[in-house]
């Protein structure tokens, strides 16, 4: 199959954690991959491949959006999937957050979406399919007492309500969107000791792995009748209290 064949993925935040996971399953599924970050040339874990193409730069900013979508078009001529993944997580009380955090949050969590997504959707409609999927968190349904997080829950609440809206609004063009909200995942930003007790934020007592995540988007991708799902992945947390 030559490259113009492949079907073809865009996953920002691509250089670590569920990113890196997601670049990892999709070359391995024979897909072509832009993956983009802003240190995405640097990182050691992307391996050299004639699917992947990495571009520097921050998300947030409608110039790197543009450029990440050029690219998938120069190299490998669509776009079929964009996975929204790129974000962050910053755990304050909410009168200690900062004009700063707040706009750091809004162009890592919001802007990064609305421009990636602005940018792929007009390659979708010419082609009449595609599938956007946008990360989110499970802390949006059911926040923690003990984990103050007002501000991520501001920027994320919002994944699962614009997929919605936009579900309805391109389905009759083939083009379907869908949100993933994890729990805690094992990934470097957690610390091993933190382990046992991250654990019990979820009814099933383990942490997320990065596969648990992946195998979710990789499910929605191949369920061409689902769209505006929200997928939680959280072994139970958004069902209730426990």
């Amino acid at each position: 199959m030559s490259n113009s064949q492949k079907s073809v993925a865009i996953v920002t935040g691509a250089s670590s954690g569920i990113g890196l996971g997601l670049v990892q399953a999709l070359l391995a599924r024979d897909y072509a991959v832009i993956a983009t970050s802003r240190t995405a040339t640097k990182s050691k874990n992307l391996a050299a491949s004639p699917n992947l193409v990495l571009v520097d730069g921050d998300i947030g900013k409608k110039t790197t959006a543009v450029a990440v979508a050029n690219a998938a078009m120069k190299h490998f001529g669509r776009i079929d999937l964009l996975v929204n993944n790129a974000g962050m997580f910053m755990s304050k009380l909410f009168t200690d957050y900062t004009e700063e955090d707040f706009a750091l949050m809004v162009s890592t969590n919001v802007a990064s979406f609305f421009y990636m997504s602005q940018q792929v959707i007009p390659a979708m409609q010419r082609q009449k399919s595609g599938h956007i999927v946008n990360i989110s968190t499970t802390l949006v349904d059911q926040p923690v007492l003990g984990v103050p997080a007002s501000l991520p829950v501001l920027t994320k609440s919002t994944m699962s309500a614009v997929s919605r809206e936009l579900a309805i609004e391109y389905a009759a063009q083939g083009i379907r969107i869908n949100t993933v909200s994890p729990g805690t995942v094992n990934t470097p930003m957690h610390a091993s000791e933190d382990h046992e007790t991250l654990k019990k934020l979820h009814p099933i007592q383990r942490l997320a792995e990065i596969s648990d995540i992946v195998d979710a988007v990789l499910y929605l991708t191949s369920a061409s009748f689902v769209t505006g799902e929200n997928l939680r992945v959280d072994g139970g947390a958004h069902a209730g209290r426990w």
